[in-house]
């Protein structure tokens, strides 16, 4: 019969595509684990791996053998989820995701009250993109993530708490740094400093401003506080995220926040989970905490 421990390392290895690798991940020798890939391919009577000296590759076969065992992981961990629900809650660990253009701005306004409510939690945060957060979610790795909206969502449970819009960054010696609100139309796209590909928050902002050739964009930045800098050093400007905006220019006068005047809500911050997760009660009071927290910050509502 096949073991837990196999389908562990049989995922490992999927993931790693390196048995060394996938050893360290589970705290195992190489050979040990080797040894339990090749029990479990005699006891299927199939390859689930194609492997030599210089690489991995999960056979046709094995990726749907990966994809079940995924799956079984995931409700052993509901299992052992269903028991700890019966125990005070909070009392024991969750790891949680979030994306890196929300993670410096609403961490230090969540976690102090997670802290204080929940002083039993032992919290692990993850802070990653969005397609590698939704991985971690499927194959159990994480329990929870924090994103921000739109994105495809099918096979996930979505729970939103929170909406807003974007501010177009500039320099006060900019002209148009004395208005209030600025149209898509107005930017110009050969200044807009955007982050790099693969960041959801660039299609946010694409999306939200309903720009489609992106060849006009030249400046590329890695994080929202590079952004910052390159504008401040007068390199072009660029759009953030409301909750950020406090936080980015508060210390830079020369620089001025102008409402983006597109209709919003621009993105939407979820928690997202497994469909079948099994601490549903945990998701509906971290909604309701972070809910709470935020209707109070004074910080985070930009006049």
């Amino acid at each position: 019969m096949i073991s837990i421990k196999q389908i562990n390392y049989a995922i490992a290895v999927a993931e790693t595509l390196h048995f060394k690798k996938a050893a360290e991940q589970c705290f195992v020798s190489p050979s040990t684990l080797s040894n339990a890939i090749t029990e479990m391919e005699n006891q299927l009577g199939l390859k689930i791996f194609e492997r030599d000296n210089k690489k991995v590759i999960v056979t046709n076969l094995g990726r749907s053998i990966i994809e079940k065992a995924k799956n079984i992981k995931n409700e052993i961990e509901n299992i052992s989820k269903l028991s700890e629900l019966n125990s005070e809650p909070f009392s024991n660990s969750i790891s949680l995701g979030i994306i890196p253009t929300i993670g410096p701005f609403l961490l230090p306004i969540l976690l102090p009250r997670i802290k204080k409510d929940y002083p039993n939690l032992n919290l692990n945060i993850i802070e990653a993109q969005t397609d590698v957060l939704l991985k971690k979610i499927s194959s159990g790795e994480i329990e929870m993530a924090i994103m921000a909206l739109p994105f495809e969502t099918s096979g996930y449970k979505v729970n939103k708490f929170w909406n807003e819009n974007f501010f177009w960054i500039t320099k006060k010696e900019d002209p148009r740094s004395n208005k209030t609100s600025i149209k898509a139309k107005d930017l110009d796209l050969s200044e807009l400093i955007m982050l790099e590909e693969g960041n959801c928050l660039k299609d946010h902002i694409l999306n939200a401003c309903k720009i489609k050739n992106t060849s006009k964009i030249t400046f590329n930045a890695s994080t929202l506080s590079t952004s910052i800098e390159l504008v401040k050093g007068g390199i072009g400007t660029t759009l953030v995220p409301e909750m950020a905006v406090t936080k980015l220019i508060a210390d830079n006068p020369e620089l001025s926040k102008i409402k983006l005047d597109e209709k919003g809500p621009h993105r939407e911050i979820a928690l997202i989970s497994r469909q079948n997760y099994a601490g549903e009660r945990e998701v509906k009071d971290l909604m309701k905490l972070f809910s709470e927290e935020l209707k109070n910050h004074k910080n985070i509502r930009i006049d």
